[in-house]
């Protein structure tokens, strides 16, 4: 059973193991390379929440390690906003943690954040990524053409989103397509 919880002090090494990993790496605006920067990063998820701006928490099996992350940013209180995010370090992958992970960060933004939609979006050559997103309610609503940059290439992005009434079941299972 998947759960989420604050990241701890604790959990710098398991960062770095996950920034070490180039695709991640790759994606992030701020990539943590030493412990300090990794207790840093920690820090700065729990002022975040304070602020009531983003809500990051680590996804963990029972009291195990961490295996991936989960975030959901407020981008309009008030249009009841917000923006979803999930990672899973490489041995978590294929194990249902990134999308127990959005089911639960889902609920969090439903019940606790007052949210009523939640959007996210992938990089359309990311097909486990929309699996993730399909998995955890959110339909799909398009294809934003060369929205993300990373490094100096540009990438389609898949656009998805879930609403605070919207069913987990009935979105179709298959990634995205042009």
């Amino acid at each position: 059973m998947y759960r989420l919880r604050e990241w701890e002090p604790g959990d710098a090494d398991r960062l770095l193991e996950a920034f070490a990993e180039p695709e991640l790496a790759w994606q992030a605006p701020t990539v943590p390379t030493t412990p300090d920067q990794a207790r840093e990063w920690i820090v700065r998820q729990r002022l975040l929440a304070r602020e009531g701006s983003a809500f990051g928490f680590a996804v963990v099996e029972a009291d195990g390690p961490v295996l991936g992350h989960v975030q959901v940013d407020v981008t309009s209180r008030r249009l009841d906003l917000g923006w979803v995010s999930y990672w899973t370090l490489t041995e978590a992958r294929g194990r249902g943690v990134a999308t127990a992970g959005a089911l639960l960060v889902c609920d969090f933004a439903f019940a606790e954040l007052d949210l009523f939609r939640l959007e996210l979006g992938h990089r359309m050559n990311n097909p486990g990524s929309c699996l993730v997103a399909r998995r955890s309610g959110f339909r799909p609503e398009g294809v934003e053409r060369q929205k993300l940059r990373y490094g100096d290439e540009r990438f389609d992005t898949g656009t998805h989103a879930r609403l605070a009434t919207d069913p987990v079941e009935g979105v179709e299972l298959r990634p995205c397509a042009y």
